[in-house]
């Protein structure tokens, strides 16, 4: 049986995105794996599912598998790459969609420049929620790695983030601390590892070690995350602009209770087909 697929880029955060709604199969953590494999698949960051609706208020359903073949809860640069996919494949003539995600529902926005604006909602800040292993919700704790103390925030976009200030982005230990944060007893589902380098009250630089991918061109949700720690402990302002490598993505909070807001590009790459 061949599927047909699309490769697409959120700043470089690459996908392959499948349509289940006109076309019909059972996709396994296994088929994400092999077709996830940068040498011998078709090689993504994510895979990402289009399906139809099981609640009647929403338009679609979207599910997101790690290259090592793990289901993730939220992605916020594949969530602006399905609000393209949807409309470019004509599966929806409209610009505002609503979604269903594994975290709750997401609201997005296709604006005439082409960029695409994600209503990722409010972040989750109680630790139980995250989940993260602490006795009361704080602004920052201090965990313990390979017998140093490492400052962070935690928070959750739908999926966990432990966001981590440094002083200069190039030189972070984004490969030596990301695997062992994001495998740390304190994160029981892993968690997604963000280095944050604010450069002044509206701009900052990042990099994220993904949980289960290793570290990415941008992580829309690892971005939402470092902003939220960033305005909490009054380091910057919103709006604001954070850089990763791939590309820059503006993001807006106005607090607790209220919605984080992202707004970036999203590209259509190539079209192909796979045999399940």
């Amino acid at each position: 049986m061949l599927l047909r697929f699309t490769k697409m880029h959120g700043l470089g955060n690459d996908f392959m995105v499948l349509d289940l709604v006109s076309q019909h199969a059972h996709i396994l953590p296994k088929h994400a794996k092999q077709w996830g494999d940068r040498h011998t698949g078709v090689g993504f960051d994510q895979l990402l599912i289009v399906e139809a609706p099981s609640n009647p208020d929403v338009d679609f359903r979207y599910r997101i598998f790690n290259a090592d073949g793990s289901e993730v809860e939220q992605c916020g640069n594949g969530a602006r790459c399905f609000a393209r996919f949807v409309l470019d494949k004509r599966l929806t003539a409209k610009r505002q969609i609503r979604v269903e995600t594994k975290s709750g529902i997401i609201e997005l926005d296709i604006r005439n420049d082409g960029q695409i604006s994600v209503n990722m909602g409010a972040p989750r800040l109680v630790p139980a929620d995250i989940p993260f292993q602490a006795p009361a919700q704080a602004l920052s704790y201090q965990v313990e790695v390979d017998g140093q103390t490492v400052e962070l925030a935690a928070v959750s976009m739908g999926n966990p983030h432990a966001v981590v200030r440094v002083s200069d982005i190039n030189n972070a230990p984004v490969h030596e601390l990301g695997p062992k944060i994001e495998n740390h007893p304190r994160f029981p589902a892993r968690v997604n590892v963000g280095f944050l380098q604010v450069i002044d009250r509206s701009r900052a630089q990042l990099r994220v070690w993904e949980r289960g991918t290793g570290e990415t061109q941008a992580c829309g949700t690892g971005a939402c995350a470092a902003a939220v720690a960033a305005i909490s402990q009054g380091w910057m302002d919103s709006p604001l602009l954070i850089d990763l490598p791939g590309g820059r993505l503006s993001i807006e909070w106005a607090g607790p209770d209220h919605p984080v807001m992202m707004t970036g590009p999203a590209v259509r790459v190539y079209e192909g087909q796979v045999r399940l």
